[in-house]
């Protein structure tokens, strides 16, 4: 059975729970609201809507992400809406 758009959305997004840009070190939560614990490199790039860049600065706690896998790295980190929006928007 074919999983629908709304099931992918919810699967395929996280939301930044604690980063330290000086270790590499980021934390996400998933659907299941279990945190996961991830180690990025320096060339890690974060997507945002002011651009791309690599390392962890871009993100903050409360970031919803996306992340794109390559070949089982961890290339791409992209913000789908940041804990500004997500506080300011009318769907709390």
């Amino acid at each position: 059975m074919s999983q629908s758009l709304t099931d992918w959305l919810q699967h395929s997004r996280f939301v930044v729970v604690g980063v330290d840009p000086a270790r590499g070190h980021l934390r996400i939560k998933g659907e299941a609201e279990v945190c996961t614990d991830l180690s990025c490199s320096e060339r890690t790039l974060v997507v945002t809507d002011d651009g791309t860049g690599p390392g962890l600065a871009a993100l903050n706690p409360g970031d919803i992400v996306r992340i794109d896998r390559i070949d089982g790295k961890l290339p791409r980190i992209i913000v789908v809406r940041t804990a500004a929006d997500e506080i300011g928007s009318p769907e709390l």
